[in-house]
């Protein structure tokens, strides 16, 4: 099977949320039949949909996988799991939220998967970190993220610093 562009949105709001966003990053680059094309910076936005929580901090991961896109969403779910994703509330607040964006050129209809991503064109927090991995990429109808990008809602994007890590113990 031929590889796949695959782009994989982020996003957590509690537990340490950088913290969460850098450990499903390390959990993806180490999917099998899968390798880690690039990292979007992190951005903190304001939340949708209920305000009585604490801002968000996204991302995006770029993959080239021969995981068929069901197969990647899987993974992804059961990433989630491993983070203790509950869902209890419609976009309420979560320790870590996988998406996948889009995956190739291939528009997706079914029960348990829509790509592109259904509020993909809605979300300055997925647009731009999208914009960052591949400025020019398009969705399968041919629309430029950069275009989107300039129509999409403000949701008070602020880019992060990048998330320190410490390679060797001290001392």
């Amino acid at each position: 099977m031929a590889a796949s562009d695959a782009f994989v949105g982020l996003g957590s709001n509690m537990a340490d949320p950088s913290t969460q966003l850098a450990g499903a990053v390390a959990r993806l680059a180490a999917l099998s039949k899968t390798e880690l094309v690039a990292q979007s910076p992190f951005y903190s936005s304001k939340p949708v949909g209920p305000q009585d929580q604490p801002d968000f901090v996204n991302g995006a991961v770029w993959l080239r996988t021969q995981l068929t896109a069901l197969e990647l969403l899987d993974q992804l779910q059961a990433i989630e799991q491993a983070h203790g994703r509950e869902r209890i509330r419609h976009w309420g607040p979560r320790t870590l939220d996988l998406d996948l964006l889009l995956y190739g050129d291939e528009t997706i209809t079914s029960e348990r998967l829509t790509v592109p991503h259904a509020e993909l064109t809605n979300r300055d927090f997925v647009i731009q970190p999208l914009l960052d991995l591949d400025p020019r990429r398009r969705l399968p109808d041919g629309r430029s993220l950069a275009s989107l990008r300039q129509q999409c809602p403000d949701n008070n994007l602020q880019k992060l610093n990048p998330v320190a890590r410490i390679l060797t113990p001290p001392g």
